[in-house]
């Protein structure tokens, strides 16, 4: 997803849920952050850079991908943007290197989003930005994974839009080139993507990067055949997987105000969204590269209130200003803390699924060092 889902809708999902204007600006500054917080900006910050939740192209591009190389990438990856659907599945074939891969796939609804939302109950509108972050992709990137795989990942030659007319749906070849200046032309259905490499391991192969921008675009319908499914055809609706996350995030987010007892799988609250059904779904299925101007207007309709645009600098003064003592408490204080806390969860249940793609949690790595101490 992009900054108009991130940023914008989850304003709007926050503001829907109760959340007071302030308080839905904190949210969705969060999960937006939560695509710009690479340790490059850390670095600006003099923050911690384990706290990072993304990796920026040129950070990419000096990453080796040995063990701890790819480890270090699908702790990131997997944690905030590729969250897994079955740590505990099982393909059918391939040996337990393929398995381990095939079970960081991403999809919705799973216990790890549990364990996600579960985690920010209580805690700071930081933590909830970044769970907001989390759940909306799960639907975006469901079928790819957080960690670099060509078996996993790639695309071929069979890959279409499904565009929607008045007698039905059009199925148009989707092109693909790699540009990184370029466009995507959506009139054409030529997009960009990472440049092919043979190598398993490539960053190229990492999450949908072979697939562009595709997952990320709210309008789009579109069809494949990937190799781990065994090339069975999978289709792909946007517009109602976007309109799910929605849905989902106002109910998780009234959860975490404490309007809802306990946070469920595969509940979405469609109620608080009557009468706006069309609105919203209009926006979703809008043909155009981004929806920020669309979601700027329907929150603030919602709220009264102006949404500011996104500053990345907005809160690095007060944290690098602020003693050490003080820097938990500033805004990027407690988003460090979460941040930690959710990659550290999510690298512990990988490792104890029995696979080291994502290395050792934080907790794992204290057990380990005190029980040497002790020995």
């Amino acid at each position: 997803m992009q900054e108009d889902f991130h940023y914008y809708a989850t304003y709007s999902a926050a503001y829907i849920a109760g959340f007071s204007h302030e308080e839905s600006m904190d949210i969705c500054y969060s999960a937006q952050l939560v695509d710009l917080c690479s340790r490059a900006f850390l670095s600006q910050i003099n923050g911690p850079s384990k706290a990072a939740t993304t990796q920026l192209q040129l950070e990419l591009a000096d990453t080796t991908t040995d063990i701890l190389g790819l480890q270090d990438i699908t702790r990131i990856w997997a944690s905030f943007h590729f969250l897994p659907k079955d740590l505990y599945a099982e393909p059918g074939r391939g040996g337990k290197h393929y398995k381990n891969k095939y079970r960081l796939i991403c999809g919705p609804n799973s216990d790890l989003l549990v364990k996600t939302v579960e985690l920010a109950k209580g805690k700071s509108l930081q933590a909830v930005g970044i769970a907001m972050h989390i759940l909306a992709d799960t639907w975006a990137h469901m079928y790819f994974a957080g960690t670099p795989s060509l078996v996993i990942n790639n695309t071929n030659y069979y890959f279409y839009e499904c565009i929607e007319g008045e007698d039905g749906y059009e199925e148009r070849e989707i092109k693909f080139r790699h540009s990184k200046s370029a466009p995507d032309n959506l009139d054409k259905s030529l997009y960009t993507c990472s440049l092919y490499q043979g190598s398993e391991n490539s960053i190229m192969n990492l999450g949908h990067g072979r697939a562009g921008h595709i997952p990320d675009y709210s309008f789009i319908r579109y069809k494949y055949l990937p190799a781990w499914g065994d090339y069975d055809e999978i289709i792909k609706d946007n517009p109602t997987d976007y309109m799910n996350a929605f849905c989902q995030m106002i109910y998780a987010m009234k959860y975490l105000r404490g309007e809802v007892e306990v946070f469920e799988k595969d509940t979405y609250d469609r109620e608080s969204i009557a009468g706006m059904e069309d609105e919203i779904d209009a926006i979703f299925r809008k043909r155009q590269l981004d929806s920020c101007k669309e979601w700027k207007a329907f929150g603030e309709k919602l709220s009264g209130k102006n949404i500011e645009k996104f500053d990345l600098q907005k809160f690095t003064k007060e944290y690098t200003s602020a003693s050490k003592k003080e820097k938990d408490n500033t805004f990027l204080g407690h988003f460090i803390d979460a941040a930690i806390r959710q990659k550290s969860m999510v690298t512990d249940e990988i490792y104890k699924s029995g696979s080291i793609l994502a290395g050792y949690s934080v907790k794992r790595i204290a057990e380990v060092f005190k029980n040497d101490q002790e020995t």
